[in-house]
């Protein structure tokens, strides 16, 4: 677990606001092995989710590099960054973002037959079972609860097997219950297929399971704190 998967060299997002030009992120310098855990903590308003939209090319940076599994995000152009997001990268938000006309069989279904894959609803079925919605298959989003929804957003990100995967807040819309199975999911995971889990969270219980905590402040690295991982 040596590799670097993903790496950040002074990478700078400024964005236009009512009062003119706003720095979101000040120069973030960060190095993520392949199969690390790291979570990103940070008060609100400290670049934490900012900094999560540029490692998966959600949002382009305004300076700086970013480079994940050897492709230059801040050189590539909308449709390679897509390509690069769909055959590598996994990404589960606070918010669901699921179709609501599409049952949860379709929803992890689709993406993976826009990838060109002919297994993809055998594989969208395993996913499924394995986050405990076997029985749920043919609901859509309306007939299931949060918690069962963002199992099906996280059996989405996972079908590709992705070699990263990107979690914003997964448990910020969840009762305790809820958010308690959605964190043993995404470590699952992690360990699974061996994907690089990157995280935003508040929640301290979910930081304390990474191998890794970075802290921002202010659009910076405050902290880097390497810790043994979690059992």
């Amino acid at each position: 677990m040596t590799d670097t998967i993903l790496s950040l060299r002074d990478a700078r997002l400024s964005l236009d606001g009512n009062a003119g030009r706003v720095e979101i992120l000040k120069g973030i310098t960060l190095d993520v092995r392949r199969g690390e855990t790291l979570g990103l903590v940070g008060p609100s308003g400290s670049g934490k989710s900012s900094l999560l939209m540029l490692m998966g090319g959600l949002e382009r940076a305004t300076g700086g590099s970013i480079t994940a599994l050897g492709h230059d995000l801040t050189r590539l152009g909308e449709d390679a960054l897509a390509r690069v997001r769909r055959e590598h990268m996994g990404v589960v938000f606070q918010s669901f973002h699921l179709i609501p006309t599409m049952t949860a069989l379709e929803n992890v279904a689709t993406p993976l037959e826009l990838a060109g894959k002919d297994d993809a609803f055998d594989r969208a079925a395993e996913e499924l079972r394995a986050v405990g919605l076997g029985a749920r298959l043919d609901h859509y989003p309306s007939q299931m609860s949060g918690g069962e929804q963002q199992r099906v957003a996280l059996a989405r990100a996972a079908a590709p097997r992705p070699e990263i995967l990107l979690a914003d807040e997964p448990t910020g819309n969840l009762d305790a219950a809820n958010g308690a199975a959605i964190i043993e999911i995404l470590f699952d995971l992690n360990k699974r297929y061996g994907s690089t889990l990157i995280l935003v969270t508040h929640a301290p219980e979910l930081a304390e399971r990474c191998q890794r905590v970075v802290r921002l402040d202010d659009g910076r690295i405050d902290a880097d704190d390497v810790r043994a991982a979690a059992e």
